[in-house]
Protein backbone atom coordinates (compact mmCIF):
# COMPACT_ATOMS: atom_id res chain seq x y z
CA UNK A 1 0.00 0.00 0.00
CA UNK A 2 1.12 3.44 -0.32
CA UNK A 3 0.36 6.59 1.67
CA UNK A 4 0.65 10.07 0.71
CA UNK A 5 0.27 13.07 2.55
CA UNK A 6 0.31 16.99 0.88
CA UNK A 7 1.69 19.72 2.21
CA UNK A 8 2.14 23.78 1.23
CA UNK A 9 -1.02 24.79 0.53
CA UNK A 10 -2.48 28.53 1.71
CA UNK A 11 -4.03 31.50 0.95
CA UNK A 12 -2.15 33.80 -1.53
CA UNK A 13 -2.67 36.60 -3.90
CA UNK A 14 -2.55 36.28 -7.39
CA UNK A 15 0.76 36.53 -8.98
CA UNK A 16 2.37 34.37 -5.81
CA UNK A 17 3.61 31.53 -5.60
CA UNK A 18 3.43 27.71 -3.82
CA UNK A 19 5.22 25.14 -3.55
CA UNK A 20 2.96 21.55 -2.58
CA UNK A 21 4.80 18.92 -1.16
CA UNK A 22 3.14 15.06 -1.62
CA UNK A 23 5.24 12.95 0.75
CA UNK A 24 4.90 9.00 -0.40
CA UNK A 25 5.13 6.25 1.82
CA UNK A 26 4.90 2.46 0.94
CA UNK A 27 5.16 0.31 -1.93
CA UNK A 28 5.88 2.85 -4.49
CA UNK A 29 7.71 1.91 -7.74
CA UNK A 30 9.11 3.58 -10.76
CA UNK A 31 6.26 2.70 -12.64
CA UNK A 32 4.11 4.42 -11.22
CA UNK A 33 2.05 7.61 -12.24
CA UNK A 34 1.95 10.49 -9.50
CA UNK A 35 -0.83 12.93 -10.28
CA UNK A 36 -2.14 16.54 -9.01
CA UNK A 37 -5.61 16.42 -8.95
CA UNK A 38 -7.54 19.59 -7.82
CA UNK A 39 -11.35 19.73 -6.77
CA UNK A 40 -13.00 23.55 -6.48
CA UNK A 41 -16.75 23.69 -5.19
CA UNK A 42 -19.10 22.25 -7.28
CA UNK A 43 -16.70 21.23 -9.45
CA UNK A 44 -15.22 17.92 -11.09
CA UNK A 45 -12.03 16.84 -9.72
CA UNK A 46 -9.37 17.94 -12.83
CA UNK A 47 -5.72 16.36 -13.25
CA UNK A 48 -3.13 19.67 -12.50
CA UNK A 49 -0.08 17.87 -13.79
CA UNK A 50 1.74 14.38 -13.50
CA UNK A 51 4.86 12.97 -13.35
CA UNK A 52 5.76 8.90 -13.68
CA UNK A 53 8.40 8.15 -10.41
CA UNK A 54 10.61 7.26 -12.91
CA UNK A 55 10.57 11.63 -13.37
CA UNK A 56 11.24 10.59 -17.06
CA UNK A 57 7.68 12.04 -18.50
CA UNK A 58 5.32 14.96 -17.40
CA UNK A 59 1.79 16.49 -18.53
CA UNK A 60 0.21 19.66 -17.83
CA UNK A 61 -3.24 20.63 -17.98
CA UNK A 62 -3.76 23.69 -20.45
CA UNK A 63 -4.22 26.02 -17.95
CA UNK A 64 -1.20 25.52 -16.43
CA UNK A 65 1.32 25.00 -18.79
CA UNK A 66 4.21 27.45 -18.24
CA UNK A 67 3.15 28.78 -14.72
CA UNK A 68 3.36 25.14 -13.06
CA UNK A 69 5.88 22.58 -12.36
CA UNK A 70 5.98 19.40 -11.30
CA UNK A 71 9.07 17.19 -10.11
CA UNK A 72 9.82 14.20 -7.82
CA UNK A 73 12.67 13.76 -5.18
CA UNK A 74 13.06 9.46 -4.90
CA UNK A 75 15.65 10.04 -2.31
CA UNK A 76 13.08 11.52 -0.41
CA UNK A 77 10.21 10.16 -1.73
CA UNK A 78 8.48 13.29 -2.15
CA UNK A 79 6.79 14.79 -5.56
CA UNK A 80 6.09 18.48 -5.78
CA UNK A 81 4.44 20.91 -7.49
CA UNK A 82 5.58 24.13 -8.24
CA UNK A 83 2.56 27.09 -8.42
CA UNK A 84 4.33 30.37 -9.98
CA UNK A 85 2.03 32.89 -11.48
CA UNK A 86 -1.02 31.98 -9.23
CA UNK A 87 -4.94 32.86 -10.56
CA UNK A 88 -7.78 33.17 -8.61
CA UNK A 89 -9.31 30.55 -10.89
CA UNK A 90 -6.25 28.27 -9.23
CA UNK A 91 -8.38 28.18 -5.96
CA UNK A 92 -9.08 24.67 -5.17
CA UNK A 93 -8.24 21.59 -3.37
CA UNK A 94 -5.35 20.09 -4.41
CA UNK A 95 -5.00 16.15 -3.93
CA UNK A 96 -1.94 14.34 -4.59
CA UNK A 97 -2.82 10.53 -5.98
CA UNK A 98 -0.74 7.54 -7.23
CA UNK A 99 -1.68 5.54 -10.43
CA UNK A 100 -0.22 1.66 -10.40
CA UNK A 101 -0.74 1.02 -13.54
CA UNK A 102 -0.91 4.09 -15.96
CA UNK A 103 -1.03 3.59 -19.76
CA UNK A 104 2.44 2.78 -21.13
CA UNK A 105 5.76 4.03 -20.20
CA UNK A 106 5.37 6.85 -20.15
CA UNK A 107 1.27 8.10 -20.37
CA UNK A 108 -0.83 9.17 -17.68
CA UNK A 109 -4.43 8.54 -17.22
CA UNK A 110 -6.66 12.03 -16.19
CA UNK A 111 -9.88 10.52 -14.82
CA UNK A 112 -9.49 10.49 -11.35
CA UNK A 113 -11.33 6.97 -11.52
CA UNK A 114 -7.81 5.43 -12.72
CA UNK A 115 -5.47 6.48 -9.56
CA UNK A 116 -5.23 4.20 -6.50
CA UNK A 117 -4.38 6.27 -3.40
CA UNK A 118 -4.75 9.87 -2.63
CA UNK A 119 -3.70 12.23 -0.16
CA UNK A 120 -5.97 14.11 2.17
CA UNK A 121 -6.10 17.34 0.04
CA UNK A 122 -4.24 21.06 1.13
CA UNK A 123 -6.64 24.26 0.26
CA UNK A 124 -5.02 26.56 -1.92
CA UNK A 125 -6.72 29.87 -2.07
CA UNK A 126 -5.72 33.05 -4.81
CA UNK A 127 -7.39 35.73 -4.02
CA UNK A 128 -7.66 39.16 -6.50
Amino acid sequence: QVQLVESGGGLVQAGDSLRLSCAASGRTASTFAMGWFRQAPGKERELVAAIRWSGLTTYYRDSVKGRFSISRDRAKNTVFLQMNNLEPGDTAVYYCAADESPPGSSGYYTSPAYYDYWGQGTQVTVSS
